[in-house]
């Protein structure tokens, strides 16, 4: 298996391959992390491992030093918020982004523009230097099976259904199929990104051991959650095309 070392940017969201991840860095920690990046030749990936928080925070509870605040952040070592042993506080699968875009602001805060490229496990974590890095190992993907394509045409039928109770919107304002991807794994990263899942689910997914396995789980959820959204029709419906920007 391929190892490297990279910056390490924990959040409390899951990250998956061929997604978009806006980014709103304003913690030193992270911003010392990206000036390095910076440095990278513009025709070499930017690269860094985003992995979700299992226990603790991806910023601190505080009043003050928050953006718009007006007061300065406080300085926080590369580890602090995440206990003694930084690795025990994060999902061991996680993604590696790809940061097309850094932009710098006037106030030395950053907005980023990443893709999810690869999923990686974390051997280790390193909290010795201004921002953590990790040792990760690269997880192949599998190559897909004619199981996965079949189960990747199921879960698209499952997910048309599944915006439709979400949004009340009617078939012809649907995405199509000439608009939706054919290959089973960017399916199955893509439905579950967009299906509004809670993070250990979203992680579950993340690590399944192929393509064919995240496939049958998305399945049971799709159909799970469109028959109680299908019961509680008030339920709010969620933008399924648009990330959240995270706060760091």
């Amino acid at each position: 298996m391929t190892t490297a070392r990279l910056p390490l940017f924990p959040l409390n969201a899951v990250l998956f391959p061929g997604l978009v991840l806006p980014l709103n860095v304003f913690e030193e920690r992270y911003r010392a992390m990206l000036r390095e990046l910076l440095k990278t030749d513009e025709d070499e990936p930017r690269r860094f491992v985003v992995v979700a928080v299992r226990d603790g925070r991806e910023v601190a509870v505080t009043g003050t030093g928050m953006p718009g605040s007006g007061e300065p952040l406080p300085e926080r070592a590369a580890a602090d918020g995440f206990g003694p042993d930084p690795v025990q506080t994060f999902h061991r699968v996680g993604c590696v982004a790809d940061a097309a875009t850094i932009r710098e602001r006037s106030d030395g805060s950053f907005e980023v523009l990443a893709t999810g490229t690869t999923r990686v496990r974390l051997l280790s974590v390193d909290a010795s230097g201004p921002f953590l890095t990790a040792e990760v190992e690269e997880i192949a993907e599998d190559p897909d099976a004619d199981d996965a394509r079949t189960l990747s045409e199921g879960v698209l039928r499952a997910f048309r259904a599944y915006q439709k109770q979400l949004a009340g919107a009617s078939e012809r304002s649907l995405a199509t199929g000439a608009e939706l991807p054919d290959a089973p794994s960017v399916v199955s990263y893509l439905v579950a990104a967009a299906t509004v899942l809670d993070i250990p689910t979203k992680q579950r997914l993340l690590q399944a051991p192929d393509t064919a396995t995240r496939l049958r789980e998305e399945l049971a959820l799709l159909r799970r959650e469109t028959a109680v959204i299908r019961e509680l029709p008030s339920l709010p419906a969620g933008d399924l095309t648009r990330a959240p920007t995270h706060l760091n």
